[in-house]
């Protein structure tokens, strides 16, 4: 397609254009602007939806948002998931604890998505950044070096010249239909309800409950119950609640050919209906009040073919739907966001390495075909299917286990097994506690190195000569790339190091050392988006260098 701006039409322009401003949009948003990028978010309703829809939080997604500096008041904003109840047929068949080990610095959280969508809105803010609400997008066309969109505003129309577009627009995507990419799938025969109330039941407090009736070895009846911060009444307290659709709120087949996703107007469940399910469903004699939202819903599993074409990109439900078991849908819509943002900030400023943008496909295609194909299997028979290792399973729940170990941006140079016990190539950076900086009196986290928009080398000591080795390592690095990398020196707690300040900390409790399997003069590469871009043994600055040419110019 080629574009042209009509000299007739009142016109701006921006670097990115981002269309939705619901938590995709505001992240890809919010990572632009930390990386400096001008940036203009559309969204068509006036104002915020008031509705609990996505209300879990997960561990890594709270990682990558403390990297961005919103960590803070999302947690203050939110209340801790501890786990879930199960009964059925009335009795009670399973506890799960949503439980993690220590080294994981956050947990489960619960925030309606309007609180999180405020939370990052704020923070783009914050940032000089802003959402233009009211303001519909109508089309785009592209040529080889920018994108025209229309909208449609309270002005009337205009259109808006960008380098990049990114359609955060929902399963019902106009940016993906522009585009002509695939978006194949199916289907649930279901249709569900759901509603913000409160209950007067003594089930303890961060627990979700799910109960369900069986009939041939099959659900016929479902409940659940997913805590949510706030309340109003003395003894009861908040949940978002979804159940099956009695008859009379039942609607017509969608059309053949369209996207049967979300919530739907026109059928607002009451109070009775609610009612209804939890006298059939509730462990305990419950009544629902103070009905803040409900909707009717329908669920379908479909995955764009690509997640790019040229320099129009698709994240979060434009991308990938599916249904809603294991709260994946917006946190893996996010961490697109996270990925997208720091890679389309590189290539605006002119340094990204050829390839880099097509490596957002090569990375997130997959993790968006696996959490499609997860929740469709555990929404049929089960969360957790599969899954024989209780850790791994948790693990994979908390979306820690999420990377990229095939791409072609990251790397290792390693002999024989060493490392063998740390973070492999395109594997999450863990954290580590209790790392000490001689100027400073409280304790550092490895994450806290992260809090910055470029990438972080990790380089370890076992003694000063390797300390004085590293440090020159580093500051050869630091010299010939500018701000792109943040350096660090990391010694052993017994390490015969006398000053351990500036980029020097030492590894008191070694939990760097155990988590990392540091040792010698090894090095760890950390991505913006807190992956393991390079590992090696032995660091030399042409290895880094060489690493850091697949993705930046």
């Amino acid at each position: 397609m080629t574009s042209a701006v009509d000299p007739k039409i009142p016109h701006t322009s921006t670097d990115v254009l981002v269309v939705g401003a619901g938590p995709v949009g505001l992240t890809v948003a919010l990572e632009l602007r930390r990386h400096g990028v001008d940036v203009t978010v559309v969204e068509r309703l006036a104002q915020r939806a008031p509705f609990a829809k996505a209300v879990g939080i997960q561990p890594r997604t709270l990682e990558l948002w403390d990297s961005m500096g919103v960590v803070r008041p999302a947690l203050d904003a939110g209340i801790t998931m501890r786990g879930q109840l199960v009964y059925v047929d009335g009795a009670p068949t399973a506890r799960l604890e949503l439980s993690l080990p220590e080294q994981v610095p956050y947990r489960f959280l619960a925030l309606p998505q309007y609180e999180t969508e405020r939370v990052l809105a704020e923070a783009l803010t914050e940032r000089g950044g802003a959402v233009r609400r009211g303001v519909e997008f109508a089309g785009f066309t592209q040529d080889h070096d920018h994108v025209v969109a229309t909208v449609r505003g309270p002005r009337g129309v205009s259109t808006v010249s960008s380098r990049y577009l990114v359609g955060c627009d929902g399963a019902h995507s106009l940016v993906r239909k522009g585009l002509g990419v695939g978006f194949e799938g199916d289907a649930f025969p279901e249709q569900y309800m759901l509603a913000d109330v409160e209950l007067d039941w003594s089930q303890p407090a961060g627990y979700g409950v799910r109960s369900m009736h069986r009939v041939d070895g099959g659900p016929d009846d479902l409940l659940v119950a997913i805590p949510l911060p706030g309340e109003s009444l003395p003894g009861a307290r908040r949940y978002r609640v979804s159940m099956l659709v009695p008859d009379e709120l039942v609607g017509a087949a969608p059309a053949t050919g369209t996207v049967a996703h979300g919530l739907e107007g026109g059928r607002r469940p009451e109070l009775r209906h609610v009612q209804a399910v939890l006298d059939r469903l509730a462990p305990e004699p419950t009544t629902a009040r103070n009905l803040r939202w409900s909707s009717v819903f329908r669920i379908s599993h479909r995955l764009a073919s690509r997640y790019s074409a040229g320099r129009v990109f698709l994240a979060g439900d434009a991308a990938h739907i599916h249904p809603p078991t294991g709260a994946l849908g917006m946190n893996t819509g996010i961490q697109d966001g996270v990925n997208l943002g720091w890679k389309l900030a590189l290539a605006v400023r002119g340094q990204a390495a050829d390839g880099l943008l097509d490596s957002y496909h090569d990375e997130r295609h997959p993790v968006g075909e696996e959490v499609v194909g997860r929740t469709v299997r555990d929404a049929r028979h089960g969360i957790g299917t599969g899954e024989t290792d209780p850790a791994v399973a948790m693990a994979r729940a908390a979306q820690l286990l999420v990377g990229y170990p095939d791409s072609a941006l990251v790397g290792e140079d390693v002999a024989g097994g060493a490392l063998a016990a740390g973070p492999g190539p395109g594997g999450r950076a863990p954290d580590a506690r209790d790392l000490r900086q001689d100027c400073a009196a409280a304790p550092t986290r490895v994450h806290e190195l992260f809090r910055h928009p470029g990438h972080t080398l990790l380089l370890w000591a076992d003694d000063r000569h390797d300390a004085a080795a590293q440090r020159a390592v580093a500051a050869e690095i630091a010299d010939r790339t500018g701000r792109a990398v943040r350096c660090y020196v990391i010694v052993a707690a017994d390490a015969d190091v006398t000053d351990a300040s500036g980029i020097t900390l030492r590894d008191t409790a070694g939990t760097f050392a155990a988590g990392y399997d540091a040792r010698g003069r090894c090095g760890y590469l950390i991505r913006p988006d807190g992956y393991v871009g390079y590992r090696t043994d032995e660091v030399t600055v042409d290895g880094v260098l060489g690493t850091l040419a697949r993705t930046l110019r």
